[in-house]
């Protein structure tokens, strides 16, 4: 790990500290951290075409009356299955509800999926929140089942396994 020095006008600081103190953080080497990391992937999500993978959140409150719209929310994911892992559905009240889907893939994708999600009629605030990710390694599942090994997932389809972490 490299240090550096940073300096700091003293209002600053004492900004900075009351803000270490309020989220929990044990020093201030965390915090610079976790806030430099959140900034750089703010500003790779901006891109045009942002780079590597993400693992993500949509929320998007809609309106359930709206001609259509649920179908074609619901085609949309299954037309994006590969970026879909799961989707909460929540009714909030007669009109509106709320869905999560969490997704995972290239963020370029994950972000146009997103956009087309929330272009739709319909869809009100809409929130992507993406964190990026590297894939460490893929594996397929085939149809003639699993060996005590699979962790008794069964995939009777034949599916590939990506492994992700969070980067640091």
């Amino acid at each position: 790990m490299d240090r550096f020095t940073v300096s700091l006008e003293e209002e600053l600081l004492e900004r900075f500290d009351a803000f270490i103190q309020k989220k929990g953080y044990q020093n201030r080497s965390e915090a610079v951290r976790d806030i430099l990391r959140d900034t750089l992937e703010t500003e790779r999500l901006k891109a045009e075409k942002p780079e590597g993978h993400c693992i993500a959140s949509l929320s998007y409150i809609y309106n359930h009356h709206e001609r259509e719209l649920a179908r074609r929310l619901t085609q949309a994911q299954h037309a994006h299955h590969d970026l879909t892992l799961s989707t909460l559905h929540v009714h909030l009240d007669h009109e509106n509800c709320m869905e999560v889907t969490v997704l995972r893939g290239p963020t370029a994708d994950v972000k146009r999926f997103a956009d087309e999600i929330c272009a739709e009629t319909g869809v009100r605030h809409g929130k992507l929140n993406a964190v990026p990710i590297e894939i460490e390694g893929a594996h397929s599942h085939h149809s003639h089942g699993h060996h005590a090994h699979d962790h008794g997932h069964d995939h009777p389809h034949g599916h590939t396994h990506l492994h992700s972490v969070p980067k640091s």
